[in-house]
C-alpha cells in the first residue's frame, strides 16, 4: 500500500475561526467536527487529506504548502485581497504583496492570526 497523508493537526487560538478562515480563503468547506468530543474543526482539502484545527493556548511554528493550478491560485489571491489578508512571496516577509516565488511559477505565503504560515504555489519545482 502507498503511504498517504491522512490529516495534519493545525494549532490556533480558536479552532473553528481558524478552520473557517482557511476554508474561506482556499475555496473549501468545513467538514463535520472530528476527534474525541469533536474537538477538531475539520477542513477536507482533497480525497485523502484533511486539516484538523485544534484550539491551543500556545503554538509551535507550522508551515503548510499547497500546490494548485493557476486558476485556483488566482481565486485564492483574489480572496486574500478581498479580505485584506496580507500575503507575500517570502516566508520572512509574508506581507510584501508579491507573488513571484523563488521555487515556483507563482506563489505566496500568509499567516492566520498567530497560527501557521500557509503557502500556495503554482508549478512548484520538484527536487
Amino acid at each position: 500500500m502507498a503511504i498517504i497523508l491522512n490529516h495534519v493537526v493545525v494549532h490556533g487560538a480558536d479552532n473553528v475561526a481558524a478552520a473557517r478562515a482557511f476554508a474561506d480563503v482556499m475555496g473549501l468547506r468545513l467538514g463535520p467536527p472530528e476527534g474525541i468530543d469533536g474537538k477538531f474543526a475539520t477542513v477536507p482539502v482533497n480525497e485523502s487529506l484533511k486539516l484538523f484545527f485544534v484550539t491551543a493556548e500556545s503554538t509551535a511554528p507550522q508551515h503548510l504548502d499547497f500546490e494548485v493550478d493557476a486558476a485556483t491560485f488566482d481565486a485564492i489571491l483574489s480572496r486574500l485581497r478581498a479580505r485584506g489578508i496580507p500575503f507575500g512571496n517570502d516566508p520572512r516577509d509574508p506581507a510584501n504583496g508579491r507573488t513571484d516565488h523563488p521555487f515556483a511559477a507563482q506563489g505566496c505565503f500568509w499567516h492566520h492570526g498567530n497560527g501557521p504560515l500557509f503557502e500556495v504555489t503554482v508549478g512548484a519545482a520538484r527536487s
